[in-house]
This record gives C-alpha cells, sequence and structure tokens, in this order.
C-alpha cells in the first residue's frame, strides 16, 4: 500500500509538471502570436488613425460631403482633426456632380464644417459621381485654402492658377463659391480666355479684382481691368464683361480708353462709359462711349479725331479683323480731320466739323472716312496749314461731305447755308476783309487729290458781303481756281460807290472788278469834291445806267458798257452802243448811235428871272468827253438838234458851263460840212460853212470857212468870209474880206 501511495505522488507530479510544461508552452505561443501594444498617445491628441474617412449628409439623406485621408489625427480638447494626402468631395445637393479638392496636408475642423490647407492645393469642379469626367474641367492650384464643408465655397490669399474650359488664368489671392458658382479673384488678375470655334480669336485679361460670374456667364472688374484681343486693347474701371458660350458678347467699362492698331490704321478711343459688342465669333460689331466719348482714327495720309458726349462705333469682321464701317455721335460734337505730311504731297486744309448729330461712314478697309453727314444744324471750319490757304467757316443743316482717297473732300452739300472766308496774310496787306455769304443751299467741289475746292454754288435768295461791297442773287457759283463769283437770276451788287443789277454777275473776288450781262442796270455815286460842279461826271447827282453789258474795274472807277446803252446824270442823258467811264481820269467815251442831252439854262439879268432850261440832243458816231476840261467831243457825222434849230457836221466840241446847273451849254464849236437849219414861225433859215460856233447865251451862230452863207426862206441870203447872226433878235452881220467880199440879196415883201 505504502507503494501504491508513492506511485501516485509521482504520478500526480508527473501530471502537474505536464500540465505547467504545456500551460507555459501554451502561453509562449499565445505571446508570440498576439500583435503588438501600440503605443501610447501623445499627451495632446485625443486619437489617431490611419485610412479614415468621414462623410455629412443633410436633412434628405443626401450626401453633402465627404473626406477622405491617409492619416488622421484628432487635437485634444479640440474638434480639429490633422489630416495627410486628404481629398474632400463637396457634392451638390443630391446632385450627380461633385467638386474635389486635393492636397497633402490639411486641417479639418468638423463642428466648423471648415477644412483649411496650408499646402498646395488642387481643386477639380463638377465632376461627374458616375462616368468618365468631362474634358477641360475648371481646376484651381493654391494653398493656404480654406474650405467650408457645408457650403463648398473655398479661399485664398495667396498666389492661384486656373485652368477652365476656354483657358487658364492667375491670380494672388481668389475664392470659390459653388453654392453661387462665383470665382473671386483677389488681385493681379490674368486670364487667358480661349473661346472655342474656328473663327475665335484668343483674349487676356488683366484686372486689378475679377469675379467670374459663371452660372450668369458674367465677369466683372469693380477696379482697374484691361482686355487684349490681338490688335484691340480696351482698358478701364468698372468694367463687365459678357459671355455667351464662352465667348465675349459685349464688354462695358468706365473711364475708358482703347486702341486697336494694324499696320496701315489705327483707332484710339475713350469714354466715361464704353460698351463693347461683339458677334458669335468674338469679333467686334459695335463701340459705344458715352460721356466725353474721344476717337482718333489715323491712317497714312490723315488723322481724324471725333469727340462728343456720346459716339457709336460701327465694325464689319474682315480676315479676323475688325474694321471700321460707321461713325454716328449723339449730342454737341465734333470731327476734325487733319492731313498728315506726305513726300510729294501739298498739305490740305484741317476741316473741323460740329454739329449734335454726325453720322460717318468709312470706305472699305475702315482707315478712311467715305461719307460724312449731319441730320442736326452743324458747322464746318477749314484751318488753314499752309500761308495761301484761308479759313473758313461754314454753318447750315443737313451736311453732307463725301470723301476721297487719304480723307480728301470731293464735294459737300448743305441747306440754310451762312459762310464766312477770312483773308490770307498777304490780302490783309492789300486790305481785304471778310467774305461772307448765305443761301438755302450749296454745293462744293474740289480738286481731285488735292482737298483744295474748284467750285462752290449757292442757290435761292444767295446774298454776299465783303467790307462794303455787297450781293444778291437767286444763284451763285464760285471758282476758285481764278476766285471768281457768277451770280445769275436777279442778281445784283453794290457797295459805296453804287450799285448794278443784271440777269448775271460775274465777279472777281481778289480785285473786286465784275462784269454784269443782262438787263443791266448801274447807278454809280457823285465824286464826293467840295466844289459844286455839273460836268457829264462831276455832278451831284448819280451816275445812272442801262445796258445790256457791263464791266466795272478798278474798284467800280472804270466803267464799260455795251448794248442799248443809256447812261444818266441828274437832267444829263446819253445813249449809245457803247461807252467807257473812267472815273479816275473823268472821261467818257461813246461809240455807236451816240444821243446826248445837253442843257442850255439861260442867265439871270438884273431885274429879270432866267428862263426855263432848253434841251439840246446831239446825235453822232462816237463821244469823248473829259471833265477835265469839260469839253465834249462829237465826230463821225454830228446833229445837234435844238428846239427851232438843227446844226450838222463832221464833228462837234461842247464846253460845258463850270456851274451849278445840269451840264449847262457854255458853247459849242462844229467842224466839216456845217449846216444850220433854223425855223422860226413862218420861214427857214440855212446856214453853211466849214466852222460854226454857237453860243447860248447870246443865242449867237457865228459861221466861217468855206465860203458860209446864210439863207433865209422870208429874207434872202448872204455870203462872207464870217456870217454871224442872232436868233432871239433876228440880227444879221456878214463880214468879207479882199479875196471873198460880203454880199446879200434881200427879197422884198
Amino acid at each position: 500500500m505504502r507503494g501504491a501511495r508513492w506511485l501516485l505522488l509521482v504520478a500526480i507530479a508527473a501530471i502537474v509538471g505536464g500540465v505547467s510544461l504545456t500551460y507555459r508552452a501554451q502561453k509562449q505561443a499565445l505571446h508570440d502570436q498576439s500583435p503588438p501594444k501600440p503605443q501610447a498617445l501623445p499627451p495632446e491628441l485625443n486619437s489617431a488613425a490611419r485610412q479614415w474617412n468621414w462623410t455629412e449628409h443633410d436633412t434628405k439623406g443626401c450626401k453633402t460631403a465627404y473626406i477622405e485621408a491617409d492619416d488622421f489625427k484628432q487635437v485634444k480638447d479640440s474638434s480639429r482633426v490633422d489630416l495627410k494626402n486628404v481629398a474632400l468631395k463637396l457634392y451638390k445637393p443630391c446632385g450627380t456632380t461633385y467638386n474635389l479638392v486635393k492636397s497633402a496636408g490639411a486641417s479639418f475642423f468638423a463642428s466648423e464644417h471648415r477644412l483649411y490647407s496650408e499646402n498646395d492645393v488642387e481643386i477639380t469642379l463638377d465632376i461627374p459621381t458616375e462616368g468618365d469626367p468631362k474634358p477641360n474641367l475648371v481646376s484651381i492650384r493654391s494653398s493656404g485654402v480654406t474650405f467650408d464643408s457645408n457650403g463648398g465655397r473655398a479661399e485664398t490669399d495667396r498666389p492661384s492658377t486656373f485652368t477652365f474650359r476656354y483657358g487658364d488664368g492667375q491670380s494672388t489671392g481668389a475664392s470659390y463659391d459653388p453654392t453661387t458658382r462665383e470665382l473671386h479673384m483677389k488681385s493681379n488678375v490674368e486670364v487667358h480666355w480661349r473661346p472655342i470655334g474656328p473663327h475665335a480669336r484668343p483674349m487676356t485679361i488683366e484686372a486689378a479684382d475679377l469675379t467670374y460670374y459663371e452660372a450668369k456667364s458674367e465677369i466683372s472688374m469693380p477696379l482697374w481691368g484691361k482686355l487684349t484681343r490681338g490688335e484691340t486693347i480696351v482698358e478701364g474701371y468698372g468694367s463687365m464683361v459678357h459671355l455667351d458660350d464662352g465667348v465675349v458678347r459685349q464688354v462695358t467699362t468706365t473711364r475708358a480708353q482703347g486702341t486697336d492698331e494694324y499696320p496701315n490704321r489705327k483707332l484710339q478711343y475713350a469714354a466715361d462709359t464704353l460698351s463693347m459688342a461683339f458677334d458669335e465669333d468674338g469679333e467686334v460689331q459695335q463701340i459705344t462711349g458715352q460721356g466725353n466719348a474721344r476717337l482718333v482714327a489715323t491712317s497714312a495720309g490723315s488723322e481724324t479725331t471725333v469727340t462728343a458726349p456720346s459716339v457709336e462705333l460701327g465694325f464689319e469682321p474682315v480676315n479676323n479683323e475688325s474694321l471700321l464701317t460707321q461713325v454716328v455721335t449723339h449730342g454737341p460734337g465734333s470731327v476734325t480731320a487733319k492731313p498728315l505730311p506726305m513726300p510729294g504731297r501739298e498739305l490740305a486744309e484741317t476741316h473741323v466739323l460740329r454739329s449734335d448729330n454726325i453720322e460717318i461712314k468709312m470706305r472699305p478697309g475702315g482707315r478712311e472716312i467715305e461719307t460724312l453727314a449731319t441730320h442736326t444744324p452743324g458747322q464746318i471750319e477749314f484751318l488753314p496749314n499752309l500761308p495761301a490757304q484761308h479759313h473758313r467757316t461754314l454753318d447750315g443743316s443737313d451736311l453732307a461731305i463725301s470723301y476721297g482717297p487719304q480723307n480728301r473732300i470731293e464735294s459737300f452739300r448743305a441747306k440754310n447755308v451762312k459762310t464766312a472766308t477770312d483773308p490770307t496774310v498777304e490780302e490783309r496787306k492789300r486790305n481785304r476783309s471778310q467774305t461772307t455769304t448765305a443761301s438755302r443751299e450749296m454745293e462744293a467741289r474740289f480738286e481731285p487729290g488735292s482737298s483744295r475746292m474748284s467750285s462752290m454754288q449757292q442757290s435761292g435768295d444767295f446774298t454776299y458781303r465783303e467790307g462794303d461791297r455787297r450781293a444778291r442773287a437767286a444763284k451763285a457759283t464760285l471758282d476758285e481756281s481764278d476766285n471768281t463769283m457768277r451770280l445769275e437770276t436777279g442778281a445784283r451788287i453794290w457797295d459805296a460807290t453804287g450799285s448794278t443789277s443784271a440777269d448775271r454777275i460775274r465777279m472777281d473776288q481778289r480785285t473786286g472788278n465784275f462784269t454784269a450781262e443782262g438787263s443791266v442796270k448801274s447807278s454809280r455815286l457823285a465824286e464826293q469834291s467840295a466844289k459844286k460842279s455839273s460836268g457829264m461826271l462831276s455832278g451831284d447827282e448819280p451816275l445812272e445806267a442801262q445796258a445790256d453789258k457791263m464791266e466795272s474795274t478798278n474798284r467800280n472807277r472804270t466803267l464799260h458798257y455795251e448794248g442799248n446803252v443809256s447812261l444818266w446824270q441828274g437832267a444829263n442823258r446819253l445813249q449809245a452802243r457803247v461807252v467807257d467811264v473812267d472815273r479816275e481820269r473823268q472821261t467818257l467815251v461813246a461809240d455807236g448811235g451816240v444821243i446826248s442831252n445837253l442843257w442850255e439854262q439861260p442867265k439871270e439879268r438884273p431885274g429879270k428871272k432866267a428862263g426855263a432850261p432848253t434841251l439840246i440832243l446831239v446825235h453822232a458816231a462816237h463821244l469823248v468827253y473829259t471833265d477835265k476840261d469839260r469839253v465834249a467831243i462829237y465826230s463821225g457825222g454830228v446833229v445837234l438838234d435844238r428846239p427851232g434849230m438843227q446844226v450838222k457836221s463832221r464833228e462837234l466840241r461842247a464846253f460845258l458851263a463850270d456851274t451849278e446847273a445840269d451840264s449847262r451849254l457854255q458853247k459849242a464849236f462844229a467842224e466839216g460840212t456845217v449846216e444850220i437849219v433854223q425855223r422860226p414861225p413862218g420861214r427857214t433859215r440855212t446856214g453853211t460853212g466849214e466852222h460854226a460856233e454857237y453860243y447860248p447865251d447870246e443865242q449867237r451862230v457865228v459861221l466861217r470857212g468855206g465860203q458860209p452863207q446864210l439863207v433865209d426862206s422870208l429874207k434872202g441870203d448872204a455870203h462872207g468870209t464870217e456870217l454871224t447872226y442872232f436868233a432871239n433878235d433876228d440880227r444879221l452881220l456878214v463880214n468879207g474880206s479882199s479875196d471873198q467880199p460880203a454880199t446879200s440879196r434881200i427879197r422884198r415883201k
């Protein structure tokens, strides 16, 4: 029994040892197989994890945000979670797209629904939740970005770059709100806009501040902004760009200025407010400037400047260029066409047109003006660029100007016109004064290729004035080549020396000489003299005339009349085919059918009043009168008719008395085959000779030469070397000589 007990104890010990060994072996195996014990968390963290994600839903159960990261750490006593290699998906409300934000490191504040990344960030917008994404998605790259996980708004103040469907850009500081789809570029903005389309042209946008409203397809630049599209540059403040499927369709800006520059032309424009409209290819169609609008168009030969409160520019796309086709102004504006110096070309005048409404149409190519018109009253001013050119102004309504190459005027028309032409420096030295005209209508033409006016026609109540010289007519034509003016229909010209009217008048504006034709009527004032006189040309009365034609030279001091001439001064009258009056030399010459009126003025005698003047008519082929010696010489077969007496001769000299009476005949001498016929009541008395003298005061007739004789039908005849008889008392004196004794034959009753 004792042996069995020992064996039992050994068996129990063996079993216990085996169990112990087995336990230790199993414990070691379990220890070897268990995971390592995690390290203790740093004291500043609540938790940490790897391959972390976070999801947020709205009240409808739709996913709004999803964040995943390779590494997750939560700061103790804070809602901040620091993430590495993070991706944030911001979903549109129950939508089919989301915006993706990726960064190497970020901090997420769950309670604030805010994610911040100090590192580089890439944002991609509108990624579809299913299927492949579209090409050219909008992406943004920056750093220091803050995200709102609720609304999806992202913002940074650091340099950012962008790529989008229509280009790329960069700025300093930016924000994007997916709810409103607004991209705000805070400063130093530069956008390269490349619209889609075979003819669309890229545009560069520079701005101090820019907001892109994706939903409205608008770009706003509240501060300074600049748009560059090929050769077109526009800059200003408070700019707004309107887009249509990525194509710029309208731009508005304030305090604006722009340029459009090509090798052969250049446009510069500016305004308080500028609006630009573009076609579907992004080509400029129209530019409208409001407030202090200004356009300067420069081509090879000219510079045209347009200013007005409002200016509209129309364009036409040609070969990827926007060519200027039309300019319209509203409000008090001006168009200045200034020629530019060119080799071998004379510099023309500068033209300045002013009106409340001006319309300009450009020639093909958009470099030069084709037509210019005003729809309200306006003024065109010609500014001389050379000493020989005149300064002119023209005021009127409905002005229409046609231009040729190099912006040279070819013609213009106007209504209700008033013109003023100033003399040149050389003309002022000759005492020329300003010339003015007026008419209901006017048309002017210019020499081709020179802009020098060749002719100007004015019609409808035309009037003219230069100093004291004036004119009027139904129609007037100015020929600039010889500086002459033609007046037609009801023409009249006058100055301080007198006036002339006719069917037509042609006047040399340089000299004042003129020619009048058709129903000419002329009136020349008498010369001013302290001594009164009564000669043919020096009486106190005006010298009046009628003729078919008249020529005036030497400032109306030399007059030539032709065709049915009738000339009179006071009671004196002269008729002839041709009459020439030289008032400077004080001479008068008449030819062809001369009929001259002379007057006998009886002298007053003591106790007896002078009788009434007696009219004497002288007919001749030719007349020469000199006022200096007051002698009128008639020739070519002369007939002098006085009541009761007629004198015929080859020549007659009439001496006018220097008295206040009208051309009082002092005496008359007849030469060559003289015949004097008197017809007192009941008788005829005829005297003949080679020389005769007549003295009106005594009614004395003297005959000499050629065997003078006197035949009296009642008393007989008498012969002698000199016969003198007195018409008043019927006396006859007969003188003879040794060679020719006096003889007489007396009839008895």
